[in-house]
């Protein structure tokens, strides 16, 4: 089973799940990666900063699965902002990968207070017309933070991975980002899982679809069109989070767990962020 996909502005694609990578490292890491794979999915994401890059490497390697059905996402440090550090470290994760071209290059937090985000974006627009990557985002950005790089360089970032979930479902950013093709991706998908998965609601809407908690929440995802990056090392727990595309929420529950919004969940403010 594969996952559909979605058309970004730049002509590429993107599946409408991905596997996150956080805190897969080492051996257990590259076995997880790869069970991912095994199970379905496409759309991998790490980040310099989760220092599992040659994890995923060695991952894709050995999944049996072509390179070009894979859709790999690297993100650039908060500290390597600024032009030319930005392509020394894009090199550096290019090379930890082990890859002739990344997927998909997210600027990871936009660190305003440093204000070299912009540089970071030119250096990225360059990589891309090199063939070096496919397509360039943005990770935790405002729209104010979106709209000054389309108006300074007439590039818009085809993705905006940002905290999203049910407790805070960020219906302003994603009105923003519809009306300038951006895509919206959803880290942290199932908020602090626990919590969130024994709502009232949550488990209704579950019950109602034979499904579990876990994917009525991220089928929630797909009916607003974001694409959720769930983690897991678990194969088991890997399949069942991929399994949301045999059933539909109505518009009622989609709103009904729309409606537990609460707020952001990890301080992870992009005005005082440092890093993830």
């Amino acid at each position: 089973m594969t996952a559909p996909a979605y058309a970004l502005r730049d002509g590429n694609s993107i599946p409408a799940i991905g596997l996150g990578t956080f805190g897969l490292n080492d051996q257990t890491g590259i076995d997880a990666i790869t069970a991912g794979i095994s199970a379905g999915y496409r759309l991998i994401d790490t980040a310099y900063n989760y220092g599992n890059e040659e994890e995923v490497g060695e991952a894709i390697r050995r999944s049996g699965v072509d390179r070009s059905d894979l859709v790999i996402t690297t993100k650039l440090p908060g500290r390597h902002h600024g032009f030319d550090e930005t392509l020394a470290s894009f090199e550096q994760s290019r090379s930890r990968l082990d890859l002739d071209w990344v997927d998909l290059y997210l600027i990871h937090w936009p660190l305003p207070h440093v204000d070299k985000y912009l540089h970071s974006w030119r250096a990225m627009i360059s990589l891309r017309e090199k063939g070096l990557v496919r397509s360039i985002g943005v990770s935790n950005f405002t729209p104010a933070m979106l709209t000054r790089l389309i108006d300074e360089t007439g590039v818009t970032p085809v993705v905006n991975q940002v905290e999203l979930h049910p407790y805070f479902p960020q219906a302003e950013l994603r009105a923003f980002h519809e009306e300038h093709e951006i895509r919206t991706e959803s880290w942290t998908p199932l908020a602090k899982g626990r919590e969130l998965l024994a709502e009232p609601v949550v488990a209704a809407i579950a019950a109602e679809h034979h499904v579990t908690p876990a994917q009525a929440v991220l089928r929630w995802h797909i009916e607003l069109e974001a694409i959720p990056i769930p983690k897991s090392s678990d194969a088991a727990r890997q399949r069942e989070n991929f399994d949301v595309f045999g059933f539909e929420l109505s518009n009622d529950e989609v709103e009904a767990i729309s409606s537990l919004a609460r707020g952001r969940l990890w301080g992870g403010d992009p005005d005082t962020h440092e890093e993830f």
